[in-house]
């Protein structure tokens, strides 16, 4: 049985695109610097991830690390990264603009993602830092965008089961709600049975695998044949947990 869910995995590398391409994932996330959250990757890892990956790629659009209110510069920097990532082929992007409260700047986003249109877009954890999540859940609806990636204001998907299903029942089917944090093998099946997902996004561990003190020897080890396969291995054991589940795209998430 065909997987009726959505499976992106979230990578920084050419090399873990095609491993997660291998191991069945349906879509790829790219970005750079996971360990600080992601930025936008280069022109250069757009075009050699497109060349070698047949499946969907969404690129992150995020000009820097930190807050996710931007200068008129940095969203002038956003623009011009999203017309790149159309004109090498990329199939979405991935974004996020608050104001100075937190709260989802409506105006800004929708205008890049009328920029981005046709592509697919998505709203990026920016949506959990809102006080007031079902408030921003209609504001995000407002820009256009057809899916939010949010861990439901948690660090782990799991710690926040109760909310994303309530963020799914409130979405009434007029935008996906993506859940992510600490997605594995072990605890997918959950998830998308409280929830009733029908997208999933998770990076297996890349962005918890560099520490501070060691970055570099760190580097090295996720560059290595057999992490790649450790990965690739992830991402197979996961997409055979999703194998089975019978989901309703319309039924009531499960309690």
């Amino acid at each position: 049985m065909a997987n009726s869910v959505v499976v992106e995995i979230c990578v920084e590398s050419v090399e873990h695109a095609v491993a997660a391409e291998r191991g069945g994932a349906d879509r790829i996330e790219l970005c750079s610097d996971l360990a600080s959250g992601g930025i936008t990757p280069s022109a250069g890892l757009m075009q050699t991830a497109r060349r070698h990956v047949a499946i969907p790629i969404h690129v992150l659009i995020r000009p820097r690390a930190g807050n996710f209110f931007y200068s008129d510069l940095e969203i002038e920097s956003m623009k011009n990264d999203i017309e790149t990532a159309k004109r090498i082929g990329m199939n979405g992007v991935v974004l996020g603009i608050l104001d100075q409260d937190n709260r989802v700047d409506v105006e800004k986003a929708k205008m890049l993602a009328c920029l981005a249109h046709p592509l697919h877009v998505t709203f990026h954890r920016a949506f959990d830092l809102a006080k007031d999540r079902l408030a921003a859940l209609e504001d995000v609806i407002l820009t256009g965008a057809s899916s939010i990636l949010t861990s439901g204001g948690q660090q782990r998907a799991t710690d926040a089961l109760s909310i994303l299903a309530r963020l799914a029942q409130a979405a009434k089917n007029r935008i996906e709600i993506m859940p992510c944090g600490g997605v594995n093998s072990a605890n997918v099946g959950r998830i998308v049975r409280v929830t009733a997902a029908r997208e999933i996004h998770t990076s297996v561990g890349m962005s918890s695998l560099r520490s501070s003190g060691d970055s570099k020897p760190a580097l090295r080890r996720r560059g290595s044949s057999h992490h790649l396969d450790s990965f690739e291995k992830k991402v197979e054991r996961l997409m055979h947990q999703l194998n089975g589940i019978s989901q309703s795209v319309d039924g009531e998430p499960e309690r």
